[in-house]
């Protein structure tokens, strides 16, 4: 029989695993934003940059003395690499191997890309890359080159094949640009490169999923990753009948999770301390999943146009008494070191606002510095009789 949680003590679990609210860390800054990136097993890039972009600022969440910096620093010591989770992500090196299936399958033409292979094209590239080194795709824009005319959006398409295929990396960036090198250039020496067989994979797959959220169904842990569901789920009957995963019921529906995560829920959670998360954090990239466990139905407004959009461009849940209590949308005004708040929106259950206000307060001064500002502004707030009590609260 499952094991049946409460609302209260799924979302405890979840946020146990996720490292949310973040405990205080020893050792060396850069390693634990190494434990993070290990721990989550991937973290999500993203080009947006309104706030400190998503990859930055999931890992901020997770390790208070992150520095953007840290990301370049364990690219170019090997210890993660850049590939394709469910969406472009870093991964820890650690994990390589099981990145070869997807790798192996789009070279022999089993799996598609999304761009069309131009199989001379590529070879062209792969050559330029061989003979002179690491290269970006604004270096194939054809200026003055002896090869002759090369067009930028073909060439990056065949960079972008090489890369997914594997036998280009990216072991840097340039102002956010790709920078590709041979994979045998980049990848550290002893790094395991056994190709795992569909069931190792899906265990994998299992493993870490459940590492990082505490509870998952088949249809979470194969989210985004094509034609994985049937062998996931195929591994977690496998898992659960040999008594390395158990089955509890939460929010009416039933989840799997691993023994010892039950073990989560004996420790304190800090509750009343508050996290401002991005959009493409690890904890909420599954809205559907958010709606479930946290009853908070959450979208992304920037792919919306202006004038459908409830609360705003690119809105940041806030994590607060173990549940996302608001949404608030942000921007910072790097020249004038000022972060505009312009418009948050609390949700309808918040009852404390002053206790929220008092958190949210706290949690800014890191949050302004984490953006290179120094001062807030407010422009509005839902509901809009509260916006004078919360200025005055933040702006203390």
């Amino acid at each position: 029989m499952a094991e049946a949680l409460s609302i209260d003590e799924a979302r405890k679990l979840v946020l146990h695993a996720q490292r949310l609210p973040p405990k205080r860390q020893a050792g060396p800054a850069v390693a634990a934003t190494l434990s993070a990136i290990g721990h989550l097993g991937y973290v999500q890039i993203d080009t947006i940059s309104v706030v400190q972009r998503a990859h930055h600022h999931t890992l901020w969440n997770r390790n208070p003395r992150y520095r953007p910096d840290h990301l370049d620093q364990l690219l170019g010591e090997g210890q993660e690499f850049e590939y394709w989770s469910h969406a472009a992500a870093y991964l820890p090196m650690r994990d390589y191997r099981f990145s070869l299936p997807k790798k192996h399958a789009l070279a022999s033409g089993e799996r598609r890309h999304w761009f069309d292979r131009d199989e001379r094209l590529m070879g062209r590239v792969l050559e330029r890359i061989t003979r002179e080194g690491p290269l970006m795709a604004r270096d194939f824009d054809g200026r003055g080159k002896a090869e002759g005319a090369w067009e930028t959006k073909p060439a990056k398409q065949a960079l972008e094949n090489l890369f997914m295929q594997g036998d280009l990396m990216v072991p840097r960036r340039v102002q956010f640009q790709k920078v590709y090198d041979l994979t045998e250039r980049v990848l550290p020496a002893g790094t395991d490169t056994s190709v795992p067989d569909a069931d190792e994979h899906a265990r994998h797959l299992i493993t870490r999923y459940l590492q990082a959220n505490g509870l998952g169904t088949a249809a979470e842990i194969a989210y985004l990753l094509k034609d994985t569901k049937p062998i996931v789920a195929a591994a977690l009957r496998d898992m659960a009948s040999g008594g390395e995963l158990l089955e509890v019921q939460a929010c009416g529906h039933r989840y799997y999770a691993l023994p010892r995560s039950l073990e989560l829920l004996g420790k304190p959670l800090a509750r009343r301390k508050l996290k401002i998360l991005s959009p493409f954090d690890n904890l909420l990239i599954q809205r559907k999943r958010m709606q479930r466990l946290f009853e908070f139905d959450y979208l992304i407004e920037c792919y919306v146009p202006r004038e459908k959009r409830r609360h705003g461009y690119f809105t940041l849940p806030v994590l607060w008494d173990g549940r996302l209590a608001a949404r608030m949308d942000c921007k910072a005004d790097r020249p004038r070191a000022l972060l505009h708040i312009h418009h948050l929106a609390l949700e309808p259950w918040l009852a404390e606002v002053d206790a929220f206000c008092a958190a949210l307060r706290g949690e800014l001064g890191a949050f302004l510095r984490f953006q290179a500002c120094d001062g807030v502004q407010l422009h509005r707030t839902t509901p809009s009789r509260l916006k004078g009590r919360v200025a005055r609260a933040i702006e203390r």
